[in-house]
């Protein structure tokens, strides 16, 4: 490498293709080894996340799990307040940020998070959060302004596509926080577990965040380049507005018409539908909007991007749907502890429903705003949140607590919408990408449902029913599915090994 001449990467380089050709051969496999080093990460998080989870199940109420998912709420909804859109312009932006946006963007975040801070102390003198709750709300607040001290490193490695760096922060945040979590628990602290969990994250994962990627920090005001970045910026937040008037908004006014223990069953339900979501589509989500941005020019290699992120997202998320709706029930039967989860079952299983409806939906949205079509989305999210406000109400009249649930699965049958959208700009194959899929989870639902009983018997059973469910979904996959997921893996170790080129020719660009 050391005697290489510059003949000889130029020769590499004609073999590889132009200098626009290699810089796409570069987004390919930073996005390959990005998605990677995610889900790797993401599988040791969730694995201590479920962990964190069944600790919490095990000694805290559904009054508490209330308690805290009302607080987080309110959060939700004043985290549209922290950024206005100028994260999202400047990994959209297609030139490089200069070093006055970075600064007009943090000085804006920085003024944004204070004045969060202040609106949560104010909630906390009122009658809207009470008792234990006001300190997990206070220690949210002032987790804000330490969370935007991160914010311009983790742009900035999102531009680069630098996956494998941007993790390490958010490992090292959710370690503490769970691992705190679950020692506050087990020593008895409750609910207030939270608030020091909380504040121990949002410290450590600034400062790791810094050190990971340094810049040079400075407070800067400059009109025009904020006027440029909310001309995208803000029609991306009036997005993220009606997506917190639909979610969180909505979430603290349920609280008013339900019990603590019910709105606890409905959270609960909820936060453990999750967990798929998050190990897949979030992950891929945070790879998938730089990278898309990147690609927005190139027709091509943006219907293959679509169409890889949809394949391997529904892959690996919809047996876990079908796993968790299976065995929620043996689980709560078997382990004794768990017994008074029972009565969130139903919500839990329709909440991971509408999950698998979100997994092909969301995706694709992501892919609109990352392709500059905000104002598709934003008809997308006005008609979401109204249908959120209209039906949830009568389905929470007619069905009691679980009618929240079902309202979701019912709005989330209008998730292939996006689909209809990005297909009018970009000719993807949907339905080629998940069909494969959807059709051995259905084998698995079936095997699985029939064995309910046999599996609800004992521990040593649940697990035997676990792994026989799993290994009818892969058998009925690679029966149907293995030309497919060859091909795709094939095509990913090519862009693997094409990486050696390619540094050395962006050293030749350098």
């Amino acid at each position: 490498m050391a005697n290489q001449t510059v003949a000889d990467i130029t020769d590499e380089a004609q073999e590889v293709g132009s200098l626009d050709e290699i810089e796409l051969a570069e987004i390919k496999t930073k996005s390959v080894s990005g998605a990677a080093t995610y889900f790797a990460r993401t599988i040791l998080l969730n694995i201590i996340g479920l962990a964190a989870s069944v600790v919490l199940s095990w000694y805290l109420s559904p009054e508490d799990f209330g308690i805290y998912g009302y607080v987080i709420q309110f959060i939700g909804i004043l985290t549209f307040f922290s950024d206005i859109g100028l994260a999202a312009s400047l990994i959209q932006k297609k030139e490089t940020p200069s070093l006055t946006d970075y600064r007009t963007t943090f000085t804006v975040q920085q003024i944004l998070s204070w004045l969060i801070f202040l609106a949560t102390l104010a909630i906390a003198k009122s009658d809207l959060v009470t008792g234990q709750a006001v300190w997990i709300l206070l220690a949210l607040g002032i987790s804000f302004p330490l969370a935007s001290l991160k914010t311009i490193s983790a742009i900035q490695l999102e531009r680069k596509l630098d996956f494998s760096k941007l993790v390490m922060p958010q490992l090292v945040e959710q370690v503490v926080f769970n691992g705190l979590l679950i020692a506050l628990a087990f020593k008895g602290f409750g609910v207030l577990s939270y608030a020091y969990a909380i504040l121990a994250r949002a410290i450590v994962g600034s400062v790791a965040m810094f050190i990971i990627k340094p810049w040079s920090v400075g407070f800067e005001l400059n009109l025009n380049v904020l006027k440029k970045l909310i001309n995208f910026g803000g029609k991306f937040q009036i997005n993220d507005l009606l997506a917190r008037i639909k979610d969180s908004l909505f979430q603290i006014l349920l609280f008013r018409f339900m019990t603590p223990a019910e709105y606890g069953f409905m959270s609960w339900g909820k936060t453990w539908s999750m967990y798929p979501y998050n190990l897949t589509v979030n992950n891929v989500m945070a790879i998938t909007f730089p990278t898309f941005s990147r690609l927005q020019h190139n027709p091509s290699a943006l219907k293959k991007a679509i169409e890889k992120s949809l394949f391997f997202i529904t892959l690996a998320i919809f047996p876990m749907i079908v796993g968790m709706c299976l065995f929620i029930t043996p689980l709560t039967e078997v382990v004794p502890k768990f017994a008074k989860w029972q009565p969130a079952i139903i919500s839990f299983v329709l909440f991971s429903l509408s999950i698998a409806l979100s997994a092909v939906s969301t995706p694709l949205t992501n892919t609109l705003n990352a392709i500059g079509q905000i104002n598709t989305t934003l008809k997308l999210m006005i008609m979401w949140t109204v249908l959120t406000w209209v039906l949830t109400p009568l389905f929470l009249v007619w069905f009691g607590f679980n009618g929240v649930a079902l309202a979701g699965l019912a709005i989330g049958l209008t998730s292939f919408l996006p689909a209809f959208y990005v297909k009018k700009i970009v000719p993807i194959d949907f339905f080629g990408q998940i069909w494969r899929q959807a059709f051995a989870a259905t084998t698995m639902a079936i095997v699985g449902g029939l064995g309910l009983r046999i599996w609800s018997n004992s521990v040593s059973m649940m697990l035997a029913g676990m792994f026989i469910t799993m290994s009818v979904y892969i058998i009925s996959f690679v029966i149907i599915g293995r030309s497919k997921l060859f091909a795709e893996l094939t095509s990913v170790i090519k862009n693997q090994a094409m990486l050696s080129k390619i540094e050395k020719l962006l050293c030749l660009k350098n």
